[in-house]
This record gives structure tokens, sequence and C-alpha cells, in this order.
């Protein structure tokens, strides 16, 4: 399961890795949690067509839907509100009603019901700052957390179906310092302008995440680039998502990695498969019982909350 703040988040994030194991015969459920209505068209070539300014929540439905079929994934809505990205010194407040301003319990309950009726032995998420400070992301990542938590416990949210544990729970990382440095070698040792100078600029002040898993991918980077170019609003083809080759990429930086935040099975910093760790022949016993969690990394966010 990996649970993602808009629509376009599980393309940009991890969906080559949801490509390699749908491709394996696994299932796959994509939960976002809003559905982007407040998002900005981000392709100069749609910005000022009226269809989509008119009801950009159903374009944004409609691109999910053929991003699904791309990836070959489950989907689901969980329903809650887009929240915008307010920018501003002093930022001006949330708007009403947003899911960043909701409660936990209700969005965590939704979730929960999600895990019980999947049954998912992974989750991925954001990490505690969101991967970048945007209200949705960390509210996606204190959601994720509370829900993993709370999904096997029998006292919890009892009316949300039968308990179901998932044994391990992981943080996107795909966008993080080496990643970048590498790619802007590869450009410039190839003579190819990098778009990545002031990315890498702007990290001197960031903390270099844990990189713990680092899943082998590269066969499916087209398909995760042809479901982001599904968010046709959402993504530039001329832009820095698309400015590395994908046969670059496959030589330089083959993987999708992740972040292990908790688990409850054994596992080190070294893997290449998220469901490292997992006996297939016990997953099932260990997720409807009470596990004990044998690792838990998580650490408190530097991003302040937006409430």
């Amino acid at each position: 399961m990996a649970v993602h703040a808009h629509p376009d988040d599980e393309s940009s994030k991890g969906a080559a890795t949801t490509a390699k194991y749908v491709a394996e015969g696994h299932r796959v459920l994509v939960v976002s949690c809003t559905g982007g209505e407040r998002g900005d068209v981000l392709n100069p070539a749609l910005k000022d067509n009226p269809h989509i300014t008119r009801d950009l929540a159903q374009v944004r439905r409609d691109e999910m839907a053929r991003a699904q079929a791309i990836l070959g994934c489950e989907h689901t809505w969980l329903g809650f509100v887009d929240s915008g990205l307010p920018e501003g010194d002093p930022r001006p407040p949330l708007p009403a009603g947003c899911f960043a301003l909701e409660e936990l319990d209700a969005p965590v309950e939704a979730l929960v019901r999600e895990i019980r009726r999947f049954r998912p032995h992974v989750l991925t998420t954001y990490d505690e700052n969101g991967g970048y400070p945007h209200p949705d992301h960390i509210m996606t990542n204190r959601v994720s957390v509370e829900a993993f938590l709370a999904a096997g416990d029998p006292e919890r949210y009892p009316h949300a179906g039968e308990p179901w544990q998932p044994l391990k729970m992981y943080y996107n990382a795909g966008f993080h310092r080496e990643r970048l440095q590498t790619y802007h070698r590869a450009l410039l040792d190839r003579g190819m302008e990098s778009p990545f100078a002031d990315w890498l600029a702007r990290w001197e002040d960031r903390t270099d995440r844990r990189i713990t898993t680092r899943v082998p991918a590269s066969e499916y980077f087209d398909v995760r680039d042809d479901a982001l170019r599904a968010h046709a609003t959402q993504v530039d083809p001329g832009g820095s998502f698309f400015a590395v080759t994908n046969d670059i990429q496959a030589e330089v930086w083959p993987t999708d990695d992740f972040e292990l935040a908790m688990s409850y099975v054994p596992t080190d910093d070294s893997e290449d498969d998220l469901f490292a760790g997992i006996d297939p022949q016990r997953a099932d016993e260990l997720a409807t019982g009470r596990p004990t969690l044998l690792r838990d990394d998580r650490v408190e966010p530097t991003v302040k909350d937006w409430r």
C-alpha cells in the first residue's frame, strides 16, 4: 500500500517500484488522501485551458485513472479536501475544512479501514517532514504512522474491520542529495546542462536522510514516466523531472530508494526489496496476531506543523 497526499504523487515517488511489484504479481494499492482540487496547473501548455480551470477536481480524477491504468495498480480515494500550498510572509491560514486541518481521528480511521480491507504487508508514505513541507504531505505522514500502529490493534477503531498489522513501513526517499549529485555530475560529464545546481545549493541546511532500501527498478522507468505524464496538468514535459534520460538513470542510479521507519520483522540497512525479512509462509499469521515492533526509527519533524 502506497499512501500519498495528492493524485500525481504516486507517479513521482516510488512509481517504478509500484510497476515492478505489479509485474511480479503483487497487488499494490495506491491511496490518495485528497483529490488535489487546489493544485496549480503546472504544464504551461494547459494553464489557460477553460475546461481544466472550470473543473480541475474532475480533471485530476481523470488523470489519476489514466496513471493507475499505466501502473497497473489498484487505487482508492480517502476522500479529504486538498489544502493547497499557501505562500507569503506571514503565510496565510489554511482553508477551513481542508485535510491538513482535520483532527487525526477521522483520516486515521479512514486509512485503518483501507488497511484492514486490503491487508498489505508493506506500507509506504512520506517522512515526518512530508518529503517537502507541503501541509498535506506532513499530514499524510501523521495519518499513515497512526494508522500503521492502530490497524493491528483490535481495541482501536473496532468498527473499521478485522485487525491487520502491516509488517513494515517505509518513507519514500527518491529526492536526496546523493542521487541529485549523481544526476548533476552525469549531465555535466556528458556536456549537458543540469537543472540541479540550484536544488543542491538549497540543500546546505538539510540533513541527509538514511537510505536503507534500494529497489532495482530501471526496467520500469519508462512506465513511471508515462504515468507521470498522464497527470498532464501537474507536470511540465520539459521540466526537471525529465532532465535525465532513462538510459542515463539506468546507468548511474537504477534504483528507487526508501527509508525503513518501522518493522515487525528482522531486517537491516542494506535491503533491495521492500519485502525483505517477510516470510511469505508466516506473513498472514504475523499480521493477524499481535507482533512485537522490532524497529522504530522515527524521528521528530524539523518542519513545523501548518496548524
